[in-house]
């Protein structure tokens, strides 16, 4: 709204318009006594960018943009009100300023709302807006200029300058992608789009109209993106920044020589690209652009299918490959793809290379940062859903790895002086393997032993190195299993500690005899906890089986179980709320990694106190994985009349209906949430009223505003972050598992100050029975309550 102190700056600015037509402010900040009309212009301190009204297609519509000062003829990079213009007729009473709220708004007296604003909850009395020199336009307190409130990086447009990135930054969920301009006068949102993919291995799409794909990048590998095609990058005077970490995905570049222009843009009909200005010569130079080719096409030669734009035909099938649909393929159209000649036997398969591939559609592709291309080969071999595999980084001499349990699509090939792609192992029939494959059996090593069991991915053997202990070791190194040396005690057996002769501290869990968990469970928790790799994960060292004596030797934690101090008058006095808030984010990113970022993804199904341990530094780590299970591929949800779980956390849908999935850990960890929050125990869900059930009685005090009345005693902590916690257990322990977050999004809500952002919890899961029985029996499936120690 224009306010009368607006009102008598604007006069007075037409007053020295009228008197100087040539008036500038030729000042690169805007001040609440300041604003700028339509006439004037911001221009950065060195004389690098002007910001201004624009009417690019002189019909009256007014823009607020940003473009290169010194380069004619303009060229804008960043449109602030591009999908709400400003009409001729208020023209003249228009302005952008400092509003009352302190954002940065765009005024008009013909609308009693600012026509676009910065829209920021601003606590800053004193605002500016400032254009800096590499084009940023940014909101900022009058007396700082290091902290941005808002800035216009934030918000691309179809241009991505230097420093400027896109993709996704996790801590606010902001994703920064390029959209086209409607046509080349008209810089309303167009049909084109390009947006960062996330899920598996990251790469770039763009899309028409949201919904078509177009065109893919390839994922990075270090170097570049796979299918990035020529020049190669060390070429051209920027440099390419990719991060992935538990802070931010995103894409940006950097200038190597600060005098050069450089930018990234995309045109209207969605061609996307890299320009650089030439001085001497006074134009733009064009270093890359895409689509560039037939190749580029997205699935061009469909599933299977290999594009090559220097062949005749461009489709072709690798090796062990044919044509889906012959007689479309001769007349090339290859959308079809291709389909395998022989059917594989997965033991003796082998795999064919393929050099400098564009690596396929990734966003089904399981990505580990930590394997060597060996150990990804091996994953792959005895996975027979496996498809394909590759290094995730091919700096050095490579690192990581991505696996695809899926149909191959997208793929190109280049030649080597093309400088893209990279190394691609297509699983095939051994006698299709290229010289390079050689059978390798997994066999035990002097000193380990070999396990192997069936795994509820296509009834698969799997073979195991792993550290072998006699049973005599183990026994000696607990005084032969003595009360002394005892840890805890739970529904599988004891912990104990043990100092074997080296010296060296380990925790040994002997199975008892009348234990549930038998030889496949001791089996499943071999196989996955030895594979994966996390700081909040229990390291298994290794295991001995000797006749009636099952045993798992761990990573020696010196404050033993979380539930021996939750639930302790006096040892919980010691998990003052840092360390508390501490534990639920280093449970959160062990539930992370093992349903999204491990080679495998895994449902623990028995997340609890008594399976958290604590070291020496009270970091958490998750134990107990006998129940864990494995899903392939795509897979995400299963259904098993065979149901596991822990009284208390088991969730609602995966009781009564065993339809288990990410979900239903994601329902244990917020049950778990509560208990650390409140230092209770979750003593029922199995009844009719919440008397015994603490996540009722939470969403009731929740509900009715005193939610804080639950807290631990103990506890002394900035109370919004208590808060934050509790709605978050909350929102996971919601009655409907699509309602609740995945562990990704409870990472992003611990991981910053969303309140505002965050949903409202729904009622809680609830079984409403009053069985307690150690198993009972829902919609035909069998559920077998486990120790709740």
């Amino acid at each position: 709204m224009i306010t009368q102190r607006y009102i008598y700056i604007l006069f007075f600015q037409i007053f020295i318009l009228l008197m100087f037509p040539s008036f500038s402010l030729a000042i690169d900040t805007l001040t609440s006594s300041n604003p700028l009309t339509i006439n004037q212009t911001l221009v950065s301190n060195g004389d690098v960018y002007e910001l201004g009204f624009i009417n690019p297609a002189n019909d009256g519509n007014l823009y607020i943009a940003i473009w290169y000062k010194n380069v004619e003829p303009k060229v804008y990079v960043w449109v602030a009100n591009r999908d709400n213009p400003i009409t001729s007729s208020s023209s003249n009473s228009t302005m952008l300023a400092i509003g009352d709220d302190g954002n940065v708004v765009i005024l008009s007296n013909e609308t009693v709302t600012p026509v676009w604003s910065s829209n920021q909850s601003v606590s800053v009395v004193n605002t500016v807006a400032q254009l800096l020199d590499d084009g940023n336009f940014v909101l900022r307190p009058e007396n700082n200029e290091s902290y941005f409130i808002w800035q216009g990086f934030d918000y691309p447009t179809d241009t991505l300058l230097p420093g400027m990135q896109l993709g996704w930054t996790r801590k606010d969920g902001v994703n920064r992608f390029l959209q086209s301009w409607k046509s080349d006068i008209d810089p309303g949102s167009g049909d084109y789009t390009v947006k960062m993919n996330i899920d598996g291995f990251p790469e770039f799409f763009l899309y028409k109209e949201e919904r078509e794909v177009i065109y893919r990048s390839g994922s990075w590998n270090g170097r570049r993106f796979s299918g990035g095609g020529a020049p190669r990058m060390e070429n051209t005077p920027v440099e390419y920044e990719f991060v992935n970490n538990l802070d931010e995905i995103t894409y940006t570049f950097v200038l190597k020589d600060r005098s050069v222009f450089s930018r990234l843009f995309m045109e209207s009909s969605g061609k996307i690209r890299r320009l650089t200005w030439v001085e001497t010569t006074g134009t733009w130079s064009e270093y890359w652009y895409a689509p560039r080719d037939r190749c580029d096409n997205y699935s061009e030669c469909g599933n299977f299918g290999i594009c090559d734009a220097n062949s005749i035909s461009n489709c072709k099938c690798m090796k062990g490959f044919r044509p889906k649909d012959q007689i479309a393929w001769d007349l090339q159209e290859g959308k079809d793809g291709c389909v395998r000649a022989t059917k594989l036997d997965c033991w003796s398969d082998g795999f064919l290379a393929l050099n400098n591939t564009k690596l396929p559609e990734s966003s089904k592709a399981f990505v580990n940062k930590t394997m060597n291309l060996d150990e990804c080969r091996e994953m792959c071999k005895r996975n027979c859903s496996c498809t394909a595999y590759a290094n995730m980084n091919i700096t050095g001499s490579g690192s990581g790895c991505v696996i695809w349990a899926v149909d191959l699509l997208d793929m190109r090939q280049y030649v080597e002086s093309e400088g893209s792609g990279q190394d691609l192992y297509v699983r095939v029939v051994k006698s299709d393997a290229g010289p390079h494959e050689r059978s390798q059996d997994f066999l035990m090593k002097e000193g380990n032993m070999s396990v192997s069991k069936k795994d509820y991915a296509g009834e698969t053997t799997q073979e195991l190195e792993l550290r072998s202990f006699k049973f005599t070791t183990l026994a000696k190194a607990t005084n032969y299993f003595s009360d002394t040396h005892k840890l805890g005690k739970g529904g599988f057996g004891c912990v104990y500690k043990g100092i074997l002769k080296e010296g060296e501290v380990v925790a040994v869990k002997r199975l008892s005899k009348t234990s549930g968990q038998g030889i496949e469970e001791l089996r499943n928790e071999v196989i996955l906890i030895a594979k994966l790799q996390h700081r909040n994960l229990v390291r298994l060292l290794g295991c001995c089986i000797e006749v009636k004596e099952k045993l798992l030797v761990y990573e020696y934690m010196e404050n033993k179980s979380l539930n021996a101090f939750l639930f302790d008058k006096q040892k919980s006095a010691q998990l003052n709320w840092q360390i508390r808030f501490n534990i639920i984010c280093g449970i959160a990113r062990g539930l992370l990694y093992l349903h999204q970022d491990s080679r495998l993804r895994i449902i623990h199904r028995d997340i609890k106190a008594s399976n958290i341990f604590l070291d020496k530094e009270m970091n958490p780590k998750i134990s107990d994985f006998g129940m864990a299970r494995i899903f392939w591929g795509d897979q995400t949800a299963t259904k098993t009349k065979k149901v596991v779980g822990t009284y208390g956390y088991i969730a609602p849908e995966y009781a009564m209906d065993g339809i288990l999935s990410t979900k239903s850990d994601v329902f244990s960890f917020g049950v778990l949430v509560l208990e650390i929050v409140t230092g209770q125990k979750n003593r029922g869900l199995y009844y009719a009223s919440d008397q015994h059930n603490l996540f009722q009685r939470t969403w009731r005090s929740w509900n009715e505003g005193h939610p804080l009345e639950l807290l631990d005693a103990s506890i002394r902590a900035e109370f919004s972050q208590v808060l934050r916690c509790i709605q978050i257990g909350l929102l996971c322990v919601q009655e409907h598992a699509e309602d609740r977050p995945s562990m990704s999004k409870v990472m992003l809500m611990l991981s910053g100050n969303t309140e505002a952002s965050m949903p409202q919890p729904k009622y809680p899961g609830s079984l409403s029975s009053s069985k307690q029985d150690e198993s009972l029996t829902m919609n035909e499936v069998t559920i077998t309550i486990l120790d709740g120690r």
